[in-house]
């Protein structure tokens, strides 16, 4: 049953059933009294756009989110989705790279992009008079970049810049370690960035057949947030993709990723990357659950009392306590069809095993005994208390109309998301504990050492 004010849209699944339309389609999400008014349209090419009006504010993110990343390149492809993303703001039919970038900045605004393992996002943030300029900017980027050879050349160095610069922060580095120990060869366990032997390689043809292979209609939402009228922001979009690739023969709009089997996660393991370094970094976890699992309300609860900040356990007895660490928290990281739980600590590495020791017997503790019923409160208030702060400025609720399209096909009232969190019962958090925190662990470790130094 839907929530009081709130009109449920069809998923993006249920869109897709529906099949193609020769029309766009446009219904009302929510009107939020937490937020503003949401709407979703669908054009005939299966694009979708998505708004939150906010008429009291100033200003209007924009974002162009394509349902691809990292984690959907073969093997020499590795790169590829991030290599795009840097190339997509170098010039089109239309302007060239400076006029990209100068006609934002002439108004105050700001672009960016950035990849993941599962998407690629292209922002503008910018005045709200401002908006019809950022969304011709960015969709004529997205839509009908020109990729020219001297361009694929000048960004591949930009890129191994941007590698070896990865490789010097070891804090970095050393949880793309983690990912590789539990997922191997699989590419949730790839570099998002690729690396020097799959980037340099690379031709600008395997590029452009990547963009207008995986930048397609169906694959891509529109989101914006702030002061903003519905119809006329779609009205733009759709003058702006006129004539372009993007601007297809009708289809149904993409759905959800949903991959099955589950990733197959490698045994248990320790990997070292042996640096000579100030300070050890090291990731202690193990594969944890997907994004659509209904325990991940209870993980979120579970992460913040374990690791989530000043008051968590570990932060307590690690640095409060002992002073063994400047830094050390828990996160969880969830996919389509799987997921991570760790625990990070950067420390001298004279300490390291203390850190370990010290980790894993609180992890352990965790999993026979639970949390109390005032530590599962405080995870509570923590977790909705960051959500809703979360929500205060433009670009966080574009985010968040675009992630729940791409990921959920469904966007979750912000009174029904709390909701859920309320509904988390201590029972809840201990049995996901026992289960979570019982699995074998693998170590992580970048520092000077050797995996000798680790072994059993």
């Amino acid at each position: 049953m839907a929530s009081p004010g709130v009109v449920r849209h069809a998923t993006a699944g249920q869109a897709g059933r529906a099949g193609a339309t020769s029309r766009a389609v446009t219904r009302t999400i929510s009107d939020d009294p937490l937020g503003g008014t949401v709407r979703r349209t669908v054009l005939p090419s299966g694009l979708r756009v998505l708004t939150e009006a906010i008429p009291t504010m100033r200003s209007v993110s924009f974002g162009i989110w394509v349902t691809v990343g990292s984690r959907d390149e073969t093997g020499p492809q590795a790169g590829a989705a991030h290599f795009l993303e840097h190339l997509l703001f170098k010039g089109t039919h239309k302007r060239t790279a400076l006029e990209i970038s100068a006609e934002i900045e002439a108004v105050g605004g700001e672009t960016n992009a950035f990849t993941t393992k599962e998407y690629t996002c292209y922002y503008a943030r910018v005045l709200d008079e401002d908006l019809p300029l950022a969304i011709d900017v960015m969709c004529d980027a997205v839509a009908d970049s020109l990729l020219e050879p001297a361009d694929v050349e000048t960004e591949r160095g930009v890129i191994l810049e941007e590698i070896a610069m990865h490789d010097d922060e070891p804090g970095d580095e050393v949880h793309d370690l983690f990912a590789r120990a539990v997922y191997g060869d699989h590419p949730l366990g790839r570099l998002i960035s690729g690396t020097e032997e799959t980037v340099t390689p690379m031709t600008r043809r395997q590029i452009q057949s990547f963009y207008r292979r995986r930048y397609t209609a169906p694959q891509i939402v529109i989101a914006a947030a702030g002061n903003l009228d519905h119809a006329a922001v779609v009205r733009l979009v759709r003058q702006a993709l006129r004539g372009t690739p993007l601007d297809t023969d009708p289809a149904a709009p993409g759905t959800p990723r949903r991959n099955t089997p589950a990733v197959r996660t490698k045994p248990a393991a320790v990997l070292v990357e042996p640096k000579e370094t100030e300070q050890a970094h090291v990731i202690l976890g193990c594969p944890g659950i997907d994004r659509v699992d209904e325990r991940r309300f209870a993980l979120g609860v579970l992460n913040n009392v374990l690791g989530g900040g000043m008051s968590s356990r570990l932060f307590q007895e690690i640095r409060e306590r002992r002073g063994l660490a400047y830094s050390v928290y828990s996160y969880a990281s969830q996919y389509a069809d799987s997921g991570l739980f760790a625990v990070y600590a950067g420390c001298a590495p004279g300490k390291v095993d203390e850190v370990l020791q010290l980790t894993r017997a609180e992890l352990a503790r965790v999993a026979a005994d639970g949390l109390t019923e005032a530590e599962v409160a405080r995870g509570k208030g923590m977790s909705k208390g960051s959500f809703v702060l979360g929500l205060e400025d433009t670009g966080s609720r574009m985010s968040r109309l675009a992630k729940g399209e791409l990921l959920y096909g469904d966007l979750m009232p912000v009174d029904e998301l709390l909701a859920r969190v309320d509904a988390v019962t201590v029972a809840d958090v201990n049995t996901l504990a026992a289960e979570l925190l019982g699995r074998p662990m693998s170590l992580a470790v970048v520092g000077p050492f050797g995996e000798h130094d680790f072994a059993g």
